[in-house]
C-alpha cells in the first residue's frame, strides 16, 4: 500500500517555501529568554506568518513540545465531515515529513466513533499546516494527529474532549493538545479587542460551554471556537487546573489598518 503524504498546501504564502528561510523565520519569532514549561493543551492563531507569527512564535517558545501532538483545526473550506481525522502517513512541510501517530488515531476512532477519516477535509486547510514549522523546530522528530472540527455542536465536542482524555491517558508518551484558532474576524480593533477579552475570559476560566454561549451571545468571529472547547474540556478531564495568556495582538498592529483586523491569541493551558 503506498504511503499517504499531505503536501503543502500553503507554504509560499501563508509561511516561506524556502527551508532555510522557514527556519530561520521561526527561530525569530521564538527568540527571547524563555524556561519552556509543560502543558496540557493550547491556543495558538494560524494566520499568516506576517501576521500572527510573533503570536504562535511566542507560545511555542513558552511550552515544551513534546514528540506527539494532537492538532485540531476548523474547517475553513467546508469540505469532508464534521469531525475529519487522518490517522495514517505524513503531512510534508518545506523542512520535512512529519509522520502521523497512528496508534493514537486508531484509539481517538474507536473511543469517539463520530470521528471520520476523511483525508479531504484537510487537503487545502491551512490552519493546522502553518502550526507544522513550529513543532518540527521545537522538536526533532515530531508526530501529528490531525483533526479538522467542522462543527459547534457541544455534544459531539463534549464527545471528542472525552475521548482525547482518554487516548491520552492511555498513551506511553506525554501528549500535547493544540486548539488551532483566529480570534475575531473584521471589525475594528476597538470592538475586536473588547469581544475577543470575552471570549478569552471563558478560556482562562477553563469553561468550554461558557466559551460557546459567549461567542454565539457575543457574535465572536473565532473560527477555533470548537478545537479550543475540545481542547479545554480534555485538558479539564485530565485535570487542568490554570490557564494563561501568554501573548495577544491583532492585524492592526502588523498592517497598521484599525478599520478591519482579526485577533490572535496565545493560551496555555496547565
Amino acid at each position: 500500500m503506498s504511503t499517504s503524504i499531505r503536501i503543502p498546501a500553503v507554504a509560499g504564502t501563508f509561511y516561506p517555501a524556502d527551508p532555510a528561510q522557514l527556519q530561520a523565520e521561526v527561530r525569530a519569532f521564538m527568540a527571547g529568554d524563555n524556561d519552556p514549561v509543560p502543558v496540557l493543551g493550547c491556543v495558538v492563531p494560524h494566520a499568516g506568518y506576517m501576521y500572527s507569527g510573533h503570536v504562535a512564535g511566542a507560545l511555542y517558545a513558552r511550552i515544551e513540545v513534546p514528540r506527539v501532538c494532537i492538532l485540531m483545526c476548523p474547517n475553513h473550506t467546508g469540505r469532508g465531515h464534521g469531525l475529519s481525522i487522518m490517522s495514517r502517513g505524513y503531512w510534508a512541510t518545506p523542512l520535512g515529513r512529519v509522520a502521523i501517530d497512528e496508534a493514537l488515531a486508531e484509539s481517538l476512532k474507536e473511543s469517539c466513533p463520530e470521528l471520520t477519516e476523511d483525508a479531504d477535509a484537510h487537503r487545502f486547510e491551512h490552519s493546522a499546516e502553518v502550526q507544522l514549522p513550529f513543532l518540527q523546530v521545537r522538536h526533532p522528530h515530531p508526530a501529528i494527529v490531525p483533526i479538522a472540527v467542522g462543527t459547534w455542536q457541544p455534544e459531539l465536542l463534549s464527545s471528542l474532549g472525552d475521548a482525547i482524555a482518554a487516548a491520552v491517558s492511555a498513551h506511553p508518551e506525554r501528549v500535547l493538545i493544540i486548539a488551532s484558532s483566529d480570534m475575531n474576524h473584521y471589525e475594528s480593533d476597538a470592538v475586536t479587542r473588547i469581544k475577543d477579552q470575552k471570549a478569552i475570559r471563558q478560556v482562562l476560566a477553563l469553561q468550554p460551554q461558557a466559551l460557546h454561549e459567549t461567542v454565539q451571545r457575543e457574535d465572536i468571529s473565532m473560527c477555533g471556537m470548537g478545537p479550543t472547547f475540545v481542547m479545554l474540556t480534555a485538558a479539564n478531564a485530565l485535570g487542568a487546573t490554570s490557564a494563561e495568556l501568554v501573548r495577544y495582538a491583532t492585524s492592526g498592529d502588523i498592517s497598521g489598518d484599525r478599520d478591519r483586523v482579526v485577533g490572535y491569541a496565545g493560551i496555555i493551558v496547565q
